[in-house]
């Protein structure tokens, strides 16, 4: 896989902050060593976040994000200050610039308040160091940087590395269940929602976890898999399905082969499993006129047979017999507030990096709001739960309490 093939869930997210002339897309742009933001006198030139997925040593592969000013006014100016805020939600290392002839004020400290309380790690990087006479020490975590003469720009790197190293996702997505010489089957259905020539990043990411492992496999469709399993010599250790073909795959697949989904895969790669499946048990508790989100971290074409828009609804309704209301957010969209919903469910989280997962999970968590993804809810609701969590042992007991 190269660099340009990291997709941006797998990437260390760092996000540069700071109010507005502070020097934050100068800075990006001698980090980068590109042209990546539009660089002016004029304040609040950065009006949306400008993001770039590059290689930045020593990190390696990140998204570079650069942020409207914190300190931004009126209208358009509160919109902006709140994409800032969404993009925290994605941080895995925050860069505060601050104007070193100014120092820090309250825009900076409620930065700092924000970060603490995301327990984001950060660097201050104090900009415009040039324009000092003298330079003060620096404390902790904190670099007297010039995106204009470059003084302190690889310190700055450097520190970020430092920041980075542990950050990112470091678990494997289904390597850990499997031993060299098992092999794996794949159920990849092909219907009007499948993108023309190619495979979905859920499926790719497995694929590759499963030949990095030195384990072989097979794929089908929906409609093949007594087919294919007849045709193999050996049992498959793992079957992985697409969640919306849970129903049909699981008559198909004999119950002394375990089986799953690749969003349970998911939600155990970028989320917290254990809150996700606790949270299947509220979709038995719907009732007529009860509000369910449901959440897409990615942005696509709605066709006919969707499964955010039309499969759950349509099984949340035939499995609980009430009729909901639904609401529905994609990519960068997720409600602050949840206080209004009864439960939320939530796709699979791939274009996600675990960051903004694990802030979605959380958000649900503290409005005391049950939360499920896609794979988890499909398989209570026809009943397979139990057997799709058999590959992780440490789950079933959940479904006892």
């Amino acid at each position: 896989m190269g660099l340009n093939d990291v997709t941006s869930g797998e990437r260390v997210h760092i996000g540069f902050f700071g109010r507005r002339n502070a020097g934050k897309s100068s800075l990006v742009n001698a980090v980068t060593g590109q042209a990546l933001s539009v660089v002016s006198d004029v304040r609040g030139t950065t009006t949306d976040p400008v993001k770039k997925a590059m290689e930045l040593l020593p990190v390696g592969p990140v998204m570079i994000i650069d942020t409207p000013g914190y300190d931004d006014e009126g209208t358009l100016g509160h919109l902006r200050v709140e994409k800032t805020r969404e993009i925290l939600a994605k941080t895995d290392v925050a860069v505060l610039v601050v104007d070193a002839a100014l120092g820090i004020g309250e825009t900076e400290k409620e930065l700092l308040a924000l970060f603490a309380e995301r327990k984001i790690p950060v660097i201050t990087a104090f900009n415009k160091a040039d324009l000092l006479t003298d330079i003060p020490a620096a404390g902790k975590d904190e670099i007297f940087v010039s995106a204009v003469t470059g003084t302190g720009i690889e310190a700055l790197k450097n520190a970020i590395g430092a920041l980075a190293k542990n950050k990112g996702n470091t678990k494997r997505l289904v390597a850990d269940l499997l031993a060299p010489g098992d092999f794996v089957m794949l159920v990849i259905p092909i219907d009007e929602s499948a993108p023309k020539g190619r495979l979905i990043l859920p499926q790719q990411q497995t694929i590759r976890d499963i030949l990095d492992s030195h384990v072989s496999v097979v794929c089908c469709q929906d409609t093949e898999v007594a087919q294919t399993l007849a045709m193999l010599a050996k049992k498959p250790k793992l079957v992985i399905t697409d969640s919306q073909a849970f129903g049909r795959v699981s008559k198909d697949v004999p119950e002394d082969i375990m089986l799953t989904s690749f969003s349970i895969l998911f939600a155990r790669y970028k989320g917290d499993l254990a809150t996700l499946v606790r949270g299947a048990a509220a979709l038995s508790t719907l009732r007529d006129g009860d509000k369910v989100l449901i959440s897409e971290g990615c942005t696509h074409h709605r066709q006919c047979g969707d499964i955010g828009s039309v499969k759950i609804p349509g099984w949340i309704e035939k499995y609980t017999g009430a009729k909901p209301e639904y609401a529905f957010t994609s990519g960068g969209e997720f409600p602050a507030d949840l206080s209004a919903y009864k439960v939320v469910v939530h796709c699979g989280g791939c274009m996600l990096n675990e960051a903004e997962m694990g802030h979605r999970i959380r958000t649900a968590s503290a409005a005391g709001v049950p939360m499920v993804n896609y794979g988890i809810a499909i398989a209570h609701m026809h009943g397979i739960l139990k057997r799709s969590l058999e590959p992780f042992p440490e789950m079933l007991a959940l479904l006892d309490n």
